[in-house]
């Protein structure tokens, strides 16, 4: 590799790996802060989905298992990218996610349908168009990251990759359903424990502070109207919704729309609650008509609790005062309702309902419905219980935890990978030295000169041609393996013919799927079931004539192999491209794209053929020194892939216009390793005279 073409592979690979970086951090930090607070991405998605006038398209439980899916799947792409695995989906869908998300944020920015994208929720909260910029930024770390994922570093051997996905699959629903069944175990709201209200609604002197103002819609014979609190009706209407209105923006405290309405006075007790001295409870209850019933007898037992020891208690809601009826009479509640906004409530606490206990406007402690405090726990007054006292409750103590689970696991893993797996591999691979192909016996590669037949010869001719060859090496000590690809319907006749110590036998081509309704082709089990150890894959005739991708020639590579075939893979330029000089760049995305995702053992059983395309029919002619030229430029790129050992063991075949008169220039070279032959192969005469410049 010339210094500016490795200079060039550096670059590229530091770039890479930098962007993979960057985009499993952050999808790991989306994804984390989505699986800890599930409701409030729910509510998020909801939001979206009113914005865009889609309410009621999707059943009631849609957006919370989005929410879930959501964030497993951020957190997953997050884990494989960074641990280099899983390359193909992880590289995939970061850039799925990203070609859907950054137009969404554009139209959002451009729109503002919704105030926040809610990326990473509520613990860092963009503008839109900050959102906007940051996924541009990702969208290029991902087209980067899919185009490079071949020099992406692997972190873990795909032995034990599958360990590190299951787990991680498995964390983050498990981290979503507990916060779901309880509360997240991070609060980034504003009405964490021990935030003190008041404090949280309070201004910085000087500061001009926003102007709200309640709205609330009520209904009086069918029609519905809004109304101030300077103009509240009397109760002979009906209560429907309440929102906080922005009349003028200024300095906005973290709290700003707290406001409890007496659902029966119609009177603000917002201030006489939170100077209350004393302990109140609040039943935080977003939408009455949807709360969980189930433990409403607990419910009502702290009631008459605080009813005994004189602590004041509400429930706090949004919904209608004819569902509020419904509540009290499913349930025989006896305390007082506070009408409040219901983004407020759902901000409060992540239940519906959930309990929350305040003292001087101090949040003291919290509990979803799942988590109440039972007789048990309120044996005595608050004052003299650990329940009346501020939870302590550390961030950094959680973090630790939640790191502690997680990377533990995965750091056994990794134990296991490194003192075990690669250990094993590496002891394997000392006993096991045969890296090419079937006939190779020793340590180092082996020169093969290997006849492509192409479409020549009926089943008659083949069959005289094959016996003439093994006749004519009959004899003979050879220098070099000597392999024959013919058409398909030559393949079960001529393998038994031949002597396999002398004459390797292979296919031309072979299909890129397993079996199935294909007509007319030939899978790499069939070949394999003739007795065939070879298969020529990614010939520049079927990537011209038949238009192959590095994709589809992945697949097959994957299939031969996996039917315990030796691929002879071809690689190379057209003239246009040698005359731009890209040569190099060239082959190089051939060999990335389709096989540089193999592990290191599987690579090692890949022989490579370069062909010249470009001196083909053209006039042109290659010389002995640019076959070395590339050969070594090809090897050097095996070097940086998987090392020295498997580089020097790896057969590099010239696929040019070889012949008997100018082979033994050719394989001279050191890098050169014998020669992938056409015409020549027809000929017993022609076909020899090559096999013998490797005994000259």
């Amino acid at each position: 590799m010339s210094l500016r073409n490795k200079e060039i592979h550096i670059a590229t690979s530091v770039w890479v790996n930098l962007c993979r970086f960057l985009l499993a951090g952050l999808f790991i930090f989306s994804g984390f802060v989505k699986a800890v607070d599930p409701l409030g991405t729910q509510y998020k998605i909801q939001d979206y989905l009113t914005a865009f006038g889609m309410d009621g398209i999707l059943p009631s439980y849609a957006p919370l298992l989005i929410s879930i899916v959501l964030s497993a799947l951020e957190f997953s792409i997050g884990v494989l990218l960074f641990f280099g695995v899983r390359k193909k989906a992880s590289t995939t869908l970061s850039l799925l996610l990203m070609i859907g998300m950054t137009p969404l944020t554009l139209y959002l920015a451009l729109k503002n349908p919704v105030s926040d994208c809610g990326c990473f929720g509520d613990a860092w909260v963009l503008t839109n168009w900050q959102t906007f910029w940051k996924n541009l930024v990702l969208l290029i770390g991902a087209v980067s990251v899919f185009r490079g994922k071949h020099l992406i570093i692997r972190f873990v051997s795909a032995k034990t990759e599958w360990l590190v996905s299951l787990y991680t699959i498995f964390f983050v629903l498990f981290l979503s359903l507990y916060c779901l069944n309880r509360l997240p175990i991070l609060d980034f709201r504003p009405y964490k424990i021990g935030k003190n209200i008041i404090e949280g609604m309070s201004i910085p002197e000087g500061a001009k502070p926003s102007v709200f103002e309640n709205v609330f819609i009520l209904e009086k014979n069918g029609v519905k109207k809004e109304f101030r609190l300077d103009n509240y009706p009397d109760s002979t209407w009906t209560f429907i919704d309440a929102r906080s209105v922005l009349k003028e923006k200024g300095y906005e405290p973290t709290i700003h729309d707290f406001s409890m309405m007496d659902r029966d006075t119609g009177e603000d007790i917002t201030d006489r609650v939170l100077t209350n001295k004393g302990y109140t409870f609040f039943l935080v209850a977003h939408r009455i008509e949807k709360a969980d019933d189930s433990n409403i007898d607990l419910i009502n037992e702290i009631y008459d609790y605080c009813v005994e020891h004189g602590y004041g208690f509400y429930c706090l809601t949004s919904s209608e005062e004819s569902q509020i009826d419904q509540w009290r009479d499913k349930t025989g509640a006896e305390y007082p309702f506070c009408l409040m906004d219901d983004i407020t409530l759902k901000t409060m606490i992540r239940s519906n309902p959930g309990l929350m206990l305040i003292k001087n406007a101090t949040i003291l402690n919290k509990w979803s419905d799942n988590d109440l405090p039972d007789e048990y726990a309120l044996t005595d007054k608050l004052e003299n219980l650990e329940l009346g006292k501020q939870k302590v409750k550390s961030d950094v103590y959680t973090i630790e935890q939640v790191v502690l689970w997680f990377v533990l696991p995965l750091l056994l893993v990794l134990g296991l990978d490194i003192l075990v797996v690669k250990r094993n591999d590496r002891k394997r691979k000392n006993k096991d030295k045969e890296l090419i192909n079937p006939l190779i016996k020793n340590k180092m590669r082996k020169n093969i000169v290997a006849g492509n037949w192409k479409m020549n010869k009926t089943l008659q001719e083949g069959i005289t041609l094959a016996k003439e060859l093994n006749e004519a090496l009959a004899g003979e000590k050879q220098n070099c393996d000597v392999v024959i690809c013919t058409p398909f319907i030559h393949l079960a006749s001529v393998t038994p013919l031949v002597d396999a110590a002398k004459i390797g036998v292979g296919a031309e081509n072979c299909a890129d799927k397993e079996s199935g309704a294909y007509t007319g082709e030939v899978s790499a089990s069939m070949v394999a079931s003739t007795g065939a150890k070879y298969v020529i894959l990614g010939h520049s005739e079927r990537r011209a004539y038949y238009g192959e991708t590095a994709a589809i020639l992945k697949e097959k590579v994957k299939l031969v192999l996996a039917n315990g075939l030796t691929p002879i893979f071809c690689i190379g330029e057209v003239l246009e491209e040698r005359e731009a000089n890209k040569q190099n760049e060239v082959v190089y995305s051939q060999l990335a794209g389709s096989l540089y995702d193999l592990s290191a053992e599987d690579f090692a059983k890949i022989v490579l053929a370069y062909e010249p395309v470009w001196a083909i029919g053209t006039g042109k002619t290659a010389s002995a020194a640019q076959a070395q030229e590339i050969h070594a430029y090809i090897r050097s790129t095996i070097v940086d892939k998987y090392g020295k050992e498997v580089a020097d063991n790896t057969s590099i075949l010239y696929g040019g216009s070889c012949k008997a008169s100018n082979a033994k220039e050719l394989f001279a070279n050191p890098d050169v390793d014998g020669g992938l032959i056409g015409g020549a192969a027809l000929n017993v005469a022609d076909f020899k005279g090559i096999i013998d410049a490797f005994n000259a």
